[in-house]
């Protein structure tokens, strides 16, 4: 069949989910990445960031978790952010030998920077589908990791009001 009249789904990939999902995060984050880079932070930095970005603390498990970071280039990343004065380790109160991490104003004042040029990014990427499609898509990637991998969406994201989008790590 020539090229011109080929079905826009020619191989097990184009169909795949999971192929598609990682293509598309692949992409997407891609862009997104290189503003992150161009404000002198790491990727992980930003990521670290934005998660901390809602006020809470949050043990260095728990970042390496929704970050999608391991737990050892999370605590060098803090490590980094702490000592910029972006964020602050506190220990917990009920447990000595847990530490956890909280985004300092300086941090803040970061992420309120780079969330806005994210969200300026994500309008670009899901203008095309107009916003119900786009909100259908979020709704359906939130359920789809809910279920999938329980506990690794934040408070935050798993409170959402059906239809309603919240913010993105990449």
């Amino acid at each position: 069949m020539p090229s011109s009249e080929r079905s826009p789904v020619s191989s097990f990939v184009d169909d795949y989910l999971p192929a598609l999902l990682a293509l598309a995060s692949h992409f997407i984050s891609d862009e997104f990445h290189r503003v992150v880079l161009a404000q002198d932070l790491t990727v992980n930095e930003w990521r670290v960031l934005a998660c901390l970005a809602d006020g809470n603390l949050m043990s260095t498990g728990e970042l390496a978790r929704v970050s999608l970071t391991t737990q050892p280039t999370v605590t060098r990343v803090i490590d980094r952010l702490a000592a910029r004065g972006e964020v602050r380790r506190v220990d917990d109160d009920s447990d000595r030998r847990l530490t956890l991490v909280q985004i300092t104003p300086a941090g803040a004042r970061i992420v309120k920077r780079l969330a806005a040029l994210a969200r300026e990014h994500e309008a670009r990427v899901l203008a095309p589908m107009g916003p119900q499609r786009a909100a259908d898509l979020k709704d359906a990637l939130r359920q789809l990791v809910s279920e999938h991998a329980p506990g690794t969406l934040s408070s935050a994201l798993r409170a959402a009001p059906p239809g309603r989008g919240r913010r993105a790590l990449r």
